[in-house]
C-alpha cells in the first residue's frame, strides 16, 4: 500500500520511511538500512517494529550508483509501501565479502557500472534466488556493443545500417578493412563520410564521427562528459588501427538526442537533449545541470521502448534514440538508468517498482496484497446523469493569458516601393502579406524613411502617403533600437480598386479608382509572466478534470492524467495559432499539464503545433467583411449620440443580454461618457508626463514586464490623439484599447499611485462590454454569419475530432501483442487543445449559443445555459470551451445513447475592477457532485472553495521557469486507508495561485484567480452534436456559394476545403 510520510517536524533528516504507525499512515520513521552502517541507526529504532513479515528490497550496486539523488528519492518513496523494507550493500561488502556473507533479501535491484563484480551479484543471485527487478546475466551482453545489435535487430527493431570490425586472430574474416579518402569499406560494407565509430565495449565511450573533405574533413571525438564538454573536433580523418569496432551510418538529425527511460514495459519517460555531436558544449542551466527537454513518443517509439525493456529483461532500462528523416532508430542500450531532477518520474518509477514487487511476492507471504485497479486505468467516470461511462475525448478552446496591451496603426500606401515590397514576398498569391522577420521589417522601416526622406525635401512631391503616419511607423519600428525578441509586425493586404471604395461597398471604376495596400502595423501583446503562471496554473488543474484527476497516491493531484499519458494512452496534440502569447501561453499549459520541468522554449519547439495549419486558429481581423462593416457602421452610430438611451435605444437589441442591459445602464449618454473618459485620459497622461520628467523620478523606471515611463506615456498619449478626432466626434473602434490599457496598468501598475484610473476603468469597461460582443453581431444572424466565417475551419476541425474518436482509429494505441500487463491497452483519451485569441473564442461560442444547437424553449438547463452566458460580460484571458466525450460500452454501438457528450465553459480569468464580477453557474458536473471524491472526479468547487486559503509566493523571473520542487502535497492530516491504497475519508486539494507583492523587480502584481469551468449542458449525444456542427457548416458553405467569385474582403474559403493528415 502506498503510505504517506512522516508529518512536518517529525524528522528532520532524510530516511526511508518504513511499515505502517499508528492508524495505519505508514508514517513510522526508520533509519537507511546500510550493511555497513547498522550503528547509525535511529536510536529509537528498537521501539518501533515494522508490521510483519516484511519483504526485504536489496539494493546491489556501487556506492555512487546506491547513493545517488536520483535513486534515494526513488528508495525512499519506495519505503512508503507497508511490508517493504530497503537495504542497501555497502561497497566493502560487494567487493570483500564472499557472497555467502552478504545479508538475505527477497527482492534483488542490481546493476553493473564501472568497478561492479558482476559475476559476484549472478553467484549471488543463483545463492539465494531473489526476485530480480533487472536480469544479471542480460547485464553482460548490455556491455558489448554487437550484442547489444545483434538482440535489437532480433527484436526488429530499426538500427542505423552498421557492419562489425573484429580484430580477433581467431575470427580473420571479420577484419577485413579498406580506407579510402572519403570512406571505409568494412568486411566488404561501404560506409561513405560521415560516419560513425565506435568501440564494441560499452564502457568505451570515446566514440568517433569522420567528416568527408568536401566538409573539412577531421572528426569529432566524443567521451564521457567531462565539465562543460562532452566532444572536441580533431583534424585527424584516419580511422584507428588498433581495437574492434562497430562503423554505422551517420544519421542526421535536427541536433538533439533522445534518451529513453522505461520502468516496466507500460511505462516510458523521453528526454531530448544536444546532441553531444553538435559543438561538444554541455548545454547546461543556472543549477549547472545538463539541459534536457521532454519528448512526446510516437506509437511506434513506445512500441519500442517495450520491446527493448522485455527484450533485455531489464525493468529499469535506458536507450538512446536517432530521429532522422522521419524515422526512429536505437543507436545504445544503457541498462540501468534514473531519469535526473525529475519529481514526477520519482514518483512514478517508485510506484511502479513497489506494485511490482508486491504483486510478485506478496501471495509467498501471504500479505493481503492486491494491486488496486486505479480510477486512472480503465478511465471510467461516472456521467452527470449518473452512469458509468469511459472518458474518450476532451477538445478545450482556450484563449490565451494576461499580455501586454496590444497596439495598432493603419494606414493605405500606393508608392511603389511598397508595392515591390509585396510583390518580392510573394503576397499577390493571396493578396496579403505578414511581415515578422527582422530583415523584413527593416525593409519597411527603410522605405519608411526613404520616404519621409523625400517629404522633406519636396513637401509637395508626388508622394500620397500621410507625413504622420509615415512618422508613426518609423518610430515604431525603430523602438528599443533592434528588432529581436520584440513583439511586432507589419500586415499588407491588396485592394484593386482603393481600401476605403473596398471598404465601403461601392461599385468602383477601375479607371478613375487604383489599387493600393492596407498596411497595419501592430506591436505589444505580449505574454506577461503573470499570464505564463495562469496558462500553468490552468495546466495543471486542468488535468485534475481527467479519472482518477485527484490521484490516489502522495496527495498528487492529476496523476490520473500523467499516468494514462506516460502508459502511452493518450493521445495529445496541442495547437496553437501564430502569435507568439498564444504559443507561449500553449508551452505554458502544456508545462502544467504534464508535469514538464524547465524553459517554455523547448516545450513549444517539442509539443506545439502552429505551422501551416490553413487558418484554423489564425484571423485577419484587419480584412472585414461586408457584414462586420454594416455592423461596425451601426455601433458608431448608436454610439455617437449625444442623448441618454431611451426606449428607442433598446429597439437596436434583438438579443437579449443581462449584460448589456447592465452596461446601458452604466452608460446612459454615450456621448457624455466618452467626454468623460476622455478627460480622465488627459488626466492621466498628465500624470505620467509628471512623473516622467522631474530629475528625482528618473526616466527609465522599470514598470510591469521591463517597461518604461517613457513607453507608457507614449501608448497613452497615442490612446489620447487617436480617440478624438479633429471632428470632435470619437473613434469608438479605440474604447477596446482603452479598456485594454487601463485593464493592465490597474493590475500591474498600481504602485504608481495614478488617480481616476479605477473611474476610467469603470466606465472604459461598461462601453467596452457594449461594443467588443456587438463586434460579432447584433442580431442572430449577424452574430452567426461572423462567428462561423471566423471558425469555420476550427468547427471543421472538432468535428473530425468527434467522428475519429467515435472510429477509434488506431492512433497512438499499444499492439494487442504487446498489451499484456495494461489493463486497457486498447483504450486511449483524445485530447486536443486549441489556443487561440479572443476573436475565435467569441465567435465558436456565438456558434453553440445561436446555431440551433438546442431549443431553449424545450430545455430547461439550455435555457439556463443561455441565460448564465447572457450575464457574462467579457471573455477575458485563459477562457475555456471544453467539450467532452464519453462512450456507454453497455449499450448497443449503433444506439445514439451509446456515445455522450458534454458542453464547458469558464469565462477565464476574473477580472481586476470587482470580486465576482461574473454571474455563478450551476457548477462543473453538477449532478455527479455527490459522487465525485469516490470516483475520482475533479470538482471544480473545490479549487472555489479553496481560494480564500490561497498562498503568496514570488511570482517567476522571465528567464528561469517556476522553481524545481516536488508536485506531491504532503497533507498534515489525510483520511484512513484502505487495503487497496486508496483514500477512503475526505481529501481537499488546494491550488495556489502566485501572488506577488510591492517588493520585488515586477513591482505590483498578481496573478488573479480564474473562474472554474460551468457545465452548459450534459446530456448531449454525439449525433446530435456531429449533425449541429455539420449543418453549421453547410449552411455557410451553401451561403458563400452563392457570393459572386469576384466579391472582395470575402473569406478565403480554399483553406476550408483542404483535408487534415490522418494523425490530426
Amino acid at each position: 500500500m502506498w503510505s504517506l510520510p512522516a508529518s512536518e517536524g517529525e524528522s528532520a533528516t532524510a530516511h526511508f520511511f518504513l511499515g505502517a504507525g499508528d492508524e495505519g499512515l505508514g508514517t513510522r520513521g526508520i533509519g537507511m538500512r546500510t550493511e555497513e552502517s547498522d550503528s547509525e541507526l535511529l536510536e529509537d529504532e528498537e521501539d518501533e517494529v515494522p508490521p510483519e513479515p516484511q519483504i526485504i528490497v536489496g539494493i546491489c550496486a556501487m556506492t555512487k550508483k546506491s547513493k545517488s539523488k536520483p535513486m534515494t528519492q526513488i528508495l525512499e518513496r519506495l519505503c512508503r509501501f507497508d511490508y517493504l523494507t530497503v537495504i542497501i550493500l555497502g561497497e566493502d561488502v560487494i567487493l570483500n565479502e564472499p557472497v555467502e556473507n552478504w545479508p538475505s533479501c527477497h527482492c534483488l535491484i542490481s546493476f553493473h557500472s564501472k568497478g561492479f563484480p558482476l559475476d559476484k551479484a549472478v553467484a549471488y543471485s543463483k545463492l539465494r534466488n531473489p526476485f530480480l527487478i533487472n536480469d544479471l546475466a542480460m547485464q553482460y551482453y548490455i556491455q558489448d556493443r554487437r550484442e547489444v545489435y545483434r538482440i535489437l535487430q532480433e527484436e526488429g527493431i530499426d538500427l542505423p545500417r552498421y557492419a562489425v570490425l573484429n580484430r580477433d586472430p581467431a575470427r580473420p574474416e571479420e577484419c577485413n578493412l579498406i580506407e579510402g579518402e572519403d570512406h571505409v569499406e568494412v568486411n566488404g560494407a561501404v560506409f561513405p563520410k560521415p560516419f560513425v565509430e565506435k568501440p564494441v565495449s560499452a564502457e568505451d565511450h570515446n566514440v568517433y564521427i569522420y567528416y568527408p573533405s568536401s566538409a573539412g574533413g577531421g572528426s569529432q571525438r566524443l567521451f564521457r562528459k567531462i565539465g562543460s564538454r562532452s566532444s572536441v573536433y580533431s583534424p585527424e580523418s584516419s580511422v584507428r588501427k588498433t581495437g574492434s569496432y562497430i562503423y554505422e551510418e551517420f544519421m542526421p538529425t535536427d541536433g538533439t538526442d533522445v534518451k529513453v527511460y522505461t520502468v516496466g514495459p507500460d511505462y516510458a519517460h523521453a528526454e531530448a537533449r544536444k546532441s553531444p555531436a553538435l559543438d561538444g558544449k554541455v548545454e547546461r542551466d543556472s543549477e549547472g545541470k545538463e539541459i534536457r527537454y521532454p519528448v512526446m513518443l510516437t506509437a511506434m517509439e513506445k512500441l519500442v521502448a517495450r520491446k527493448v525493456c522485455v527484450a533485455f529483461k531489464q525493468t529499469v532500462c535506458g536507450f538512446d534514440l536517432l530521429r532522422a528523416n522521419g524515422h526512429s532508430f536505437v543507436c545504445d542500450v544503457n541498462g540501468f538508468s534514473f531519469v535526473k531532477n525529475s519529481m514526477k518520474y520519482y514518483d512514478d518509477c517508485a510506484k511502479i517498482l513497489g506494485n511490482t514487487i508486491m504483486r510478485e511476492l506478496a501471495p509467498q507471504f501471504q500479505i493481503p496484497w492486491s494491486i488496486p485497479t486505479e480510477a486512472e486505468d480503465i478511465p471510467i467516470v461516472p456521467t452527470t446523469s449518473g452512469t458509468m461511462m469511459e472518458l474518450r475525448c476532451v477538445i478545450a478552446i482556450i484563449r490565451h493569458g494576461d499580455r501586454t496591451p496590444k497596439q495598432k496603426m493603419k494606414m493605405e500606401v500606393t508608392h511603389p516601393r511598397f508595392f515591390s515590397l509585396f510583390e518580392k514576398h510573394g503576397g499577390y498569391k493571396t493578396g496579403k502579406l505578414k511581415l515578422k522577420r527582422p530583415e523584413q521589417l527593416q525593409e519597411v522601416l527603410d522605405i519608411a524613411r526613404l520616404l519621409l526622406a523625400e517629404l522633406e525635401k519636396e513637401p509637395g512631391g508626388e508622394i500620397e502617403e500621410k507625413t504622420g503616419k509615415l512618422e508613426q511607423l518609423k518610430s515604431v519600428l525603430e523602438m528599443y533600437g533592434h528588432f529581436s525578441g520584440i513583439n511586432r509586425k507589419v500586415q499588407l493586404t491588396y485592394y484593386p480598386h482603393g481600401v476605403k471604395a473596398s471598404n465601403e461597398g461601392q461599385d468602383p471604376q477601375p479607371e478613375a479608382l487604383g489599387p493600393s495596400l492596407l498596411l497595419v502595423l501592430k506591436w505589444g501583446g505580449e505574454l506577461t509572466p503573470a499570464g505564463r503562471v495562469q496558462a500553468e496554473e490552468l495546466g495543471r488543474a486542468f488535468r485534475c478534470m481527467y479519472p482518477g484527476g485527484q490521484g490516489d497516491y502522495a496527495g498528487f493531484p492529476g496523476c490520473g492524467l500523467l499516468r494514462l499519458h506516460s502508459t502511452f494512452r493518450h493521445d495529445l496534440k496541442i495547437y496553437a495559432s501564430d502569435e507568439g502569447r498564444v504559443q507561449m501561453t500553449a508551452a505554458a499549459f502544456a508545462k502544467g499539464l504534464l508535469a514538464l520541468e524547465g524553459e517554455l522554449t523547448p516545450i513549444l519547439v517539442q509539443m506545439v503545433k502552429s505551422a501551416n495549419m490553413n487558418g484554423l486558429l489564425d484571423s485577419d481581423g484587419d480584412s472585414l467583411s461586408s457584414c462586420q462593416h454594416r455592423v461596425k457602421a451601426r455601433l458608431h452610430h448608436i454610439l455617437q449620440q449625444d442623448a441618454p438611451f431611451g426606449p428607442e435605444d433598446y429597439d437596436w437589441l434583438p438579443l437579449e443580454s443581462t449584460s448589456l442591459l447592465n452596461s446601458m445602464a452604466v452608460i446612459q449618454n454615450p456621448v457624455k461618457v466618452c467626454d468623460q473618459v476622455f478627460a480622465l485620459i488627459e488626466n492621466l497622461t498628465h500624470q505620467i508626463q509628471e512623473r516622467y520628467t522631474p530629475v528625482s523620478s528618473p526616466k527609465h523606471l522599470q514598470l510591469y514586464h521591463s517597461e518604461t515611463l517613457e513607453l507608457m506615456l507614449q501608448r497613452w498619449s497615442k490612446l489620447e490623439r487617436d480617440f478624438r478626432q479633429k471632428s470632435g466626434r470619437y473613434d469608438i473602434s479605440k474604447i477596446p484599447d482603452i479598456y485594454d490599457c487601463v485593464k493592465y496598468d490597474v493590475q500591474h501598475n498600481a504602485s504608481l499611485g495614478l488617480q481616476g484610473t479605477a473611474e476610467l476603468l469603470r466606465l472604459s469597461k461598461a462601453l467596452a462590454d457594449v461594443v467588443i460582443p456587438q463586434e460579432y453581431g447584433i442580431s442572430r444572424e449577424e452574430k452567426l454569419e461572423i462567428a462561423v466565417g471566423f471558425c469555420l475551419p476550427l468547427l471543421r476541425k472538432i468535428l473530425l475530432d468527434l467522428q475519429r474518436t467515435h472510429e477509434d482509429e488506431s492512433v497512438n494505441k499499444l499492439h494487442p501483442l504487446y498489451s499484456r500487463g495494461v489493463l486497457s491497452p486498447g483504450r486511449h483519451v483524445r485530447t486536443r487543445l486549441y489556443f487561440t485569441s479572443e476573436s475565435h473564442v467569441h465567435s465558436l461560442l456565438s456558434v453553440f449559443r445561436y446555431g440551433g444547437l438546442l431549443d431553449e424553449t424545450q430545455d430547461a438547463q439550455w435555457q439556463r445555459a443561455l441565460a448564465y452566458l447572457s450575464a457574462i460580460s467579457e471573455l477575458n484571458y485563459m477562457t475555456q470551451i471544453v467539450i467532452m466525450l464519453y462512450e456507454d460500452n453497455t449499450r448497443d454501438p449503433l444506439s445514439e445513447e451509446r456515445f455522450h457528450v458534454e458542453l464547458h465553459f469558464s469565462p477565464g480569468v476574473k477580472g481586476v475592477e470587482e470580486e465576482g464580477s461574473a454571474p455563478t453557474g450551476y457548477g462543473f458536473r453538477p449532478a455527479s457532485s455527490e459522487v465525485s471524491q469516490n470516483a475520482g472526479v475533479w470538482d471544480w468547487s473545490i479549487w472555489e472553495q479553496t481560494r480564500p486559503a490561497l498562498q503568496t509566493s514570488p511570482q517567476p523571473s522571465e528567464g528561469p521557469g517556476l522553481p524545481r520542487k516536488s508536485p506531491l502535497i504532503r497533507n498534515r492530516k489525510a483520511g484512513l486507508h484502505g487495503g487497496n491504497g486508496r483514500v477512503l475519508g475526505e481529501r481537499r486539494i488546494i491550488l495556489t495561485l502566485p501572488i506577488s507583492f510591492l517588493t520585488g523587480f515586477e513591482g505590483c502584481s498578481m496573478v488573479p484567480t480564474i473562474y472554474p469551468l460551468e457545465t452548459l449542458h450534459n446530456a448531449l449525444s454525439l449525433r446530435q452534436v456531429s449533425e449541429f456542427l455539420s449543418n453549421v457548416c453547410q449552411r455557410h458553405t451553401d451561403a458563400q456559394a452563392q457570393v459572386s467569385a469576384g466579391m472582395e474582403n470575402t473569406l478565403i474559403l480554399y483553406p476550408y476545403l483542404c483535408p487534415y493528415s490522418h494523425a490530426s
